[in-house]
């Protein structure tokens, strides 16, 4: 027997309301059938009340919808970029001296978007930017501690010793004491080391500031990941949109 809360939703029909297995498509959480299956199976909770008949409407401007306790979050207008920012590239949206910046690469396409967090004016690699303020909030937040995936290019041989000290011990900046969650190296030669970084710091310059405060200057410095979202094969100086799913795993991750 549907539940008082169901009918009372599936009765709920203006110009904003759309069926919740249909709302939930949009959102990328499979075919409509899929999603019909994930409100039987009991997975499916509008405004904290579990929903279970097929064919309630919802408005997703004013009820909140989760799924598997995750929320569900849809705004047409919202879009989050993953973008690859180049070496001497300013992580800013203008710059009074005229150097290159975000909007040179993003263009005016996407209404107030701005990027959640920054790379150093000679780092490369990933940048994520949106218009979904909470999302932009949550994500640089130091609460969630989201983790960032990095590859530098050092001078000088470094040790797998040295590595495992990152990890364990740490480092002590003019900021504070600072520790890697992961090291590993990934090539080395007698004057270059390749190494993959892993730390959910999000200070200033901090993967080169570690590594310089032990004498391993770093050359060049890419971000390959932040939380669950990849760089993977975008070319420098690109950008994509982040596809629902991915826009659901990087909320989840912040608690959202």
């Amino acid at each position: 027997m549907p539940n008082a809360y169901s009918r009372a939703a599936k009765a709920h029909d203006d110009s904003n309301s759309i069926r919740l297995q249909k709302l939930l498509a949009q959102a990328g959480f499979g075919s409509r059938r899929k999603c019909e299956d994930m409100i039987t199976d009991g997975r499916v909770e509008v405004d904290g009340e579990l929903v279970t008949e097929l064919g309630t409407r919802v408005d997703p401007k004013r009820q909140q919808i989760r799924v598997d306790g995750s929320r569900v979050r849809i705004n047409p207008n919202h879009v989050t970029l993953a973008l690859n920012k180049p070496r001497k590239v300013l992580s800013a949206m203008e710059d009074p001296k005229g150097r290159y910046t975000l909007r040179d690469i993003v263009g005016d396409k996407y209404e107030r978007i701005f990027h959640m967090g920054r790379l150093d004016y000679d780092s490369e690699g990933l940048i994520l930017m949106t218009n979904d303020g909470e999302l932009s909030q949550h994500v640089m937040h130091p609460k969630y501690e989201v983790e960032k995936t990095y590859i530098a290019t050092l001078e000088g041989r470094i040790s797998g010793t040295v590595c495992r000290r990152l990890v364990n011990t740490g480092v002590q900046l003019d900021d504070g004491w600072i520790k890697l969650d992961h090291c590993a190296i990934i090539d080395s030669s007698r004057d270059v080391t390749l190494i993959k970084v892993v730390l959910h710091s999000g200070k200033n310059r901090i993967v080169r500031r570690i590594f310089g405060s032990i004498g391993f200057p770093v050359k060049r410095l890419v971000r390959t990941q932040i939380g669950p979202i990849k760089l993977g094969d975008l070319k420098s100086g690109s950008y994509r949109v982040l596809s629902q799913t991915e826009v659901r795993s990087l909320s989840k991750e912040v608690g959202l």
